[in-house]
């Protein structure tokens, strides 16, 4: 049975809707200063990390959107903010990345220095790095362009030579077609400030079709991997190839097989002949290959969802527009769960499910959960379990952004909301039961996921 909450907060009325015992959040409320996403070629341009940009221990929030890149705390008040062509655009496969709620700049100790620096593209492929205390430019360069490709369109902090965020990786789909990010360059922080040449780049990169590359350090060396169909070491060199059929939609890392050293990769297949499949994929081999019926997978979401299991489980959410038939995988390919989202959802939820999911250390258990919104509109927020589907918290909300992150410092995640001209921060106000543990940004892996996102990838 439902039971409703109304929390009021200055002006603000949230009518929250709870089950099974979990404790309902009042939002923090951060004003923005730049409008709202708006309906529009411009929709889907600009979103928001999280990041620890003037190194006093807490976290940050960086909002991007068209012509705007700004800082702010979580207690609401804003470091800086720049009026500067970022680059931030809509979808990828026509427009270039970082496609759908890409944030396009990225945050990191690029010069050793002990500061954070903010990094970001303009639209004429010149790389801007800024303090991150204060917003004011510290250096800039302009990387040649591949032949091939209109201009650089992502750029990422990276560690490849073994010291820790000092490098940087550039990405740009092709000028003409159909767009997808193939071509790749890698260079050391003070080699690109200084016109010097990459460490290596590459013009035949398959990335998603929807995103950009990813990054992880799968092996625990140290260094970053990069992760798209073709997987390529720190020196970006070939490691593994998935035996495509279609295209990828969407990545995701995790110890999915704990049995094994080091992290696995999982690709969401679409399209082409017996496709629609799984994989599950290991520094140097495919280890499963699945599929449900050859129902497309689209988007998912990847975590402990079930204890009884041994490593990661993976939630679908399958392709269909409306009466979403969401199916869970084992980490051996094996099907575990299926169900019908209109049997789940709550009276009132859009019959076209959910969308922008997140795996969330919501509770501070082991048992982890799903976060989403609802799909297609500016709509509500909920947390559920994905091998039941039951709904454990839904926020009536105008979501247009929806990010996951430890952003207040308990370990436990977090959700921001995008909603109007303001962000809405929510936070488990119950007793976290496991608060000695570290904080999860204390991963690599961690970082790299929170930094580089988009609607597809989350």
């Amino acid at each position: 049975m439902w039971t409703v909450w109304v929390a009021l907060m200055g002006t603000l009325a949230v009518a929250m809707v709870q089950a099974a015992g979990l404790p309902v959040p009042e939002p923090r409320i951060i004003a923005l200063e730049v409008e709202p996403p708006r309906p529009g070629d411009l929709e889907s341009a600009g979103s928001l990390i999280a990041a620890d940009v003037d190194n006093d221990g807490a976290m940050e929030l960086l909002v991007t959107a068209p012509g705007y890149l700004g800082a702010y705390r979580t207690d609401g008040r804003r470091l800086w903010s720049l009026r500067t062509d970022i680059r931030v655009g809509g979808q990828s496969e026509s427009q270039g990345l970082p496609g759908h709620h890409g944030p396009g700049v990225a945050a990191g100790d690029v010069d050793g220095d002990g500061a954070t620096e903010v990094i970001f593209l303009t639209q004429h492929s010149r790389v801007h790095v800024v303090a991150g205390a204060t917003g004011e430019e510290e250096w800039s360069a302009a990387p040649p362009v591949p032949e091939g490709a209109q201009r650089w369109e992502q750029v990422m902090v990276a560690t490849f030579r073994g010291v820790a965020d000092q490098d940087l990786l550039l990405e740009a789909t092709n000028r003409d077609g159909y767009r997808m990010g193939r071509y790749l360059a890698a260079y050391a922080a003070e080699a690109l400030r200084g016109g010097g040449e990459a460490l290596w780049s590459t013009a035949d990169f398959v990335s998603c079709a929807h995103n950009g590359a990813r990054l992880a350090d799968l092996d625990a060396d140290g260094r970053d991997e990069v992760l798209g169909a073709t997987m390529l070491g720190p020196d970006g060199k070939l490691l593994v190839e998935i035996p495509l059929r279609g295209h990828v939609d969407s990545v995701f890392v995790g110890d999915v097989v704990p049995e094994r050293p080091g992290l696995e990769v999982v690709m969401l297949e679409e399209g082409g002949e017996d496709g629609n499949r799984v994989f599950v994929v290991a520094r140097d081999a495919v280890l499963v290959e699945t599929h449900h019926e050859h129902r497309e997978p689209q988007n998912a979401a990847l975590g402990r969802f079930d204890l009884s299991r041994p490593g990661l489980q993976l939630w679908c959410r399958s392709r269909d527009n409306e009466h979403q038939k969401p199916f869970v995988f084992g980490n051996t390919g094996e099907l575990i769960a299926r169900y019908e989202m209109d049997d789940v959802a709550p009276g009132g939820w859009t019959v076209r499910g959910v969308e922008v999911i997140w795996t969330i250390d919501w509770t501070g258990e082991p048992q982890q959960l799903a976060a989403a919104k609802e799909r297609h509109e500016a709509g509500d927020v909920c947390l559920f379990d994905p091998i039941s589907g039951e709904f454990r918290l839904r926020l009536p909300e105008q979501a247009a952004r929806l990010y996951v992150a430890d952003v207040t410092g308990d370990w436990r995640e977090e959700l921001v909301v995008w909603n109007g001209a303001e962000l809405h921060i929510y936070e488990n106000p119950a007793p976290n039961p496991d608060p000695g543990r570290a904080r999860l940004w204390g991963e690599q892996r961690y970082r790299r996921a929170k930094a580089v996102w988009n609607y597809y990838s989350p």
